[in-house]
């Protein structure tokens, strides 16, 4: 029996249509039957993103970048981890992005992300990514003092409107060159955010997990969904897709992650760099002078 299938589509939100994350689930129909079953699904697609990405890499053509955005405890890390475990490090980049340091500051929003994407034939995750910009700087804009941008930029109706066109201007041109975007918003509840808060109190081995500024960022609940849902309108593309993961249940946020990345992979139809005759005959003489050497 095959492993349950799922339509990408229905975590695509339209170019063009507004999105209310109200109308979009945090939690959908298990792909798994269990906890036995979930890591027997999450290995066979491990190794199929496994030999996918080794024709990514043969093919040195396109790059993939994946992006991961969600409120805090939503399993972004956890995500990442499990989904990617099986893809070989020499072709797989993972970049976490904190507050920017001064050096950053000093630069255009898009410029520390910038200089992290990945190479022909590989892989880049963004675990947070430029989209902060647009996300926590428009909950807190008291941020933008600091960024050192002209006034008139600042004073301007038109900053936020600004900034999504760079980003859609900016991922139409990694596209035109080969790096695919792929975007995921971990869609969670408050009240499972509450429920894995607690956890983090109660279990020792959480504790490092979590902070006050996590409550206080909590406390903009309403101010972040209204960020998102804004940033996903106006960022959606049919080159560059958002998708939103429910996340209330990680192990089935996971195997969501995983079949979309395998089936964006497969929609590039990579195959292995066909071998011509001479490269064949190279290869044989090859074989030949190894076969008769010594040991």
């Amino acid at each position: 029996m095959g492993a349950p299938k799922i339509h990408p589509r229905d975590f695509r939100p339209t170019p063009g249509e507004r999105v209310h994350l109200r109308r979009w689930p945090t939690h959908t129909k298990r792909l798994y039957k269990g906890e036995k079953d979930y890591r027997h699904l999450l290995v066979k697609d491990v190794d199929e993103l496994s030999d996918l990405q080794q024709i990514l890499y043969a093919s040195g053509t396109y790059s993939l970048l994946l992006i991961f955005q969600a409120m805090d405890a939503a399993g972004k890390d956890g995500a990442i981890s499990h989904v990617m475990s099986g893809v070989n490090p020499e072709g797989c980049d993972v970049h976490s992005f904190k507050p920017p340091s001064a050096e950053e500051r000093a630069h255009d929003f898009l410029w520390r992300t910038t200089v992290r994407l990945p190479g022909r034939g590989r892989i880049g995750i963004f675990n947070r990514s430029y989209y902060e910009e647009v996300l926590v700087v428009r909950v807190h804009p008291e941020i933008l003092q600091g960024q050192g941008l002209p006034a008139e930029e600042l004073a301007g109706p038109g900053l936020w409107a600004g900034r999504y066109r760079s980003i859609v201007e900016f991922e139409k041109h990694l596209h035109r060159n080969g790096t695919r975007v792929v975007k995921f918003f971990l869609h969670l509840s408050r009240e499972e955010q509450r429920r894995r808060f607690l956890e983090r109190i109660d279990e020792a081995d959480k504790n490092w997990k979590f902070s006050q500024d996590d409550m206080k960022e909590r406390a903009f609940w309403n101010d972040y969904m209204q960020a998102y849902e804004k940033c996903l309108t106006e960022t959606a593309t049919k080159g560059s897709p958002w998708y939103i993961v429910p996340a209330d249940d990680k192990l089935n946020a996971r195997l969501i992650v995983s079949r979309i990345v395998i089936q964006t992979l497969k929609g590039l139809g990579l195959a292995y760099p066909v071998v011509t005759r001479a490269r064949k005959r190279e290869l044989r003489a090859i074989g030949r002078q190894l076969a008769h050497q010594r040991r």
